[in-house]
């Protein structure tokens, strides 16, 4: 259902997945990347990081990386970490080679690039506003209208401010929530509402990290590390 409403609004995204359950379910995995979406690692088994030994964080990563390339025929490029990352996550990150960017920051509307090492990496912020959890409890979306309201007026508001700077707009979809028939017509509503505006960028993570790069006058991102090279997607029409 999500899919089909993405496709008639021609609309990209990023699909943040665990290794694990990619392992589990790889037709779905390769169906995916076919439509020309991204897949992002979220963990091997959606596990938290806050804590971990290093050897083990590295490990999951690596795992995470293994999964997700064998099912899909792309290694992931992003990152999004379930809770808070470790205090040493990005930097495994960014060692490991291979990570255009990580989405484990909720601090900001745009995206941002930080030194990590020897390698400056992008950050592609998160959020939880904009955001289908708030139809689970106590997070005070009940009708399809609530989510589609709350996302117009954040639009609205970036593009306003658009004028005078860039603005990116994250907006969160978990297929159990907003995937119920009820709650789908939320998203609908506000992609007519996008699609009505015109000259919006419906954009994969990765598509907005490269982007990010070029305009901060970064030179093009290239794989450092020995794990598989990520294929090129083709933008569809």
């Amino acid at each position: 259902r999500l899919m089909r409403i993405l496709e008639r609004f021609n609309a990209l995204c990023t699909v943040s997945a665990a290794g694990r359950a990619i392992e589990r379910a790889p037709w779905l995995a390769a169906d995916v990347v076919a439509r020309g979406h991204e897949i992002s690692a979220h963990g091997y088994r959606w596990e938290r990081h806050a804590g971990i030994p290093e050897d083990q964080e590295r490990e999951i990563i690596a795992k995470t990386v293994d999964a997700i390339h064998k099912a899909a025929g792309v290694r992931p490029l992003g990152w999004h970490t379930k809770g808070a990352p470790s205090p040493l996550t990005r930097r495994l990150l960014v060692e490991e080679g291979g990570f255009l960017y990580d989405s484990d920051a909720y601090d900001d509307d745009l995206p941002y690039v930080v030194r990590v090492g020897e390698r400056d990496h992008v950050v592609v912020p998160y959020a939880f506003d904009t955001n289908d959890m708030r139809f689970m409890a106590g997070g005070n979306f009940v009708h399809a209208d609530h989510f589609a309201r709350y996302c117009m007026d954040a639009f609205n508001t970036l593009w306003c401010e658009a004028d005078q700077h860039p603005t990116m707009m994250s907006v969160g979809l978990h297929p159990r929530l907003i995937g119920r028939p009820g709650r789908s017509a939320g998203l609908e509503k506000f992609l007519e509402h996008i699609q009505a505006k015109g000259q919006v960028w419906l954009a994969r993570r990765m598509d907005i990290a490269h982007h990010w790069r070029s305009v901060m006058g970064l030179p093009a991102w290239r794989e450092s590390g020995s794990t598989p090279q990520a294929e090129k997607v083709e933008f569809r029409e």
